[in-house]
């Protein structure tokens, strides 16, 4: 019967679509590339999804992120995320965390539930305890490397956390994943080397804060604010989404 999945039915056929529809799969980060795996899976048909993260959308995120409207600024980017998803999709059952991952709020998640997980956070101590509890749940994780001060989008490549190079998250995380006996992560990863922002105080947000009232992490309180474009995180997010769901088919 002809749905809204019936395009996507064509490559994939009908028993990939059915083990879409009962995957379920948790998308920490729901920013710049988290936002647009998220739109993916849910226009690819899987069918639960969980949403964490805590931050509001700000003005400045209209540039590259797809929940981001004059609308929606203000809002939680889960809870807007959450009435995107049953606007394609009402089927979909979706679980909206307002949390800010670490090691202190893991305890809130069971990896176990889920067929699949998406690291695109921003803080090292956050990855790291998202890796590791899909290890040991033995859960299939896809990790999202530095995004920000670049404007080459055809230069990511998908590869293990070993093959990496020249990205500066990825040089982190390759040390810290040893040290963790660590022993194999798929990431999404550029090897353009990122651009120095302009230090322009006039559209700064050190000067200029306008994150949304309420917000408990303000950008004034990063050690720095990247510079990003619409089109770079966006094919980060997308080439995540498909790993995923070509990951998903032939499980």
């Amino acid at each position: 019967m002809l749905n809204q999945f019936s395009r996507t039915q064509l490559l994939y056929g009908v028993e990939s679509m059915d083990k879409l529809a009962a995957s379920r799969v948790a998308v920490f980060g729901i920013g710049g590339v988290g936002g647009y795996v998220v739109e993916a899976l849910a226009r690819s048909g899987v069918g639960a999804l969980d949403l964490i993260d805590d931050d509001k959308v700000c003005l400045t995120n209209l540039n590259r992120q797809i929940l981001a409207t004059r609308k929606t600024v203000g809002k939680y980017k889960v809870d807007v995320a959450k009435e995107r998803v049953h606007e394609i999709n009402p089927d979909c059952e979706v679980r909206a965390y307002k949390t800010f991952f670490l090691p202190e709020t893991q305890d809130q998640f069971d990896f176990s539930e889920y067929d699949y997980v998406v690291d695109a956070i921003d803080t090292i101590t956050g990855k790291l305890a998202i890796i590791e509890m899909a290890k040991e749940a033995n859960v299939p994780v896809i990790s999202s490397m530095g995004a920000g001060n670049k404007v080459n989008a055809a230069m990511f490549e998908v590869a293990d956390i070993y093959e990496t190079s020249v990205c500066p998250l990825a040089k982190v995380m390759r040390r810290e994943c040893r040290k963790r006996n660590i022993d194999s992560l798929k990431v999404v990863y550029s090897k353009e080397k990122p651009i120095r922002p302009l230090e322009d105080m006039s559209i700064s947000c050190r000067q200029h804060c306008i994150c949304p009232p309420g917000t408990v992490r303000k950008c004034t309180e990063r050690r720095d604010i990247p510079g990003s474009t619409a089109f770079v995180p966006s094919v980060a997010g997308l080439i995540i989404a498909g790993e995923i769901i070509n990951d998903l088919t032939v499980m």
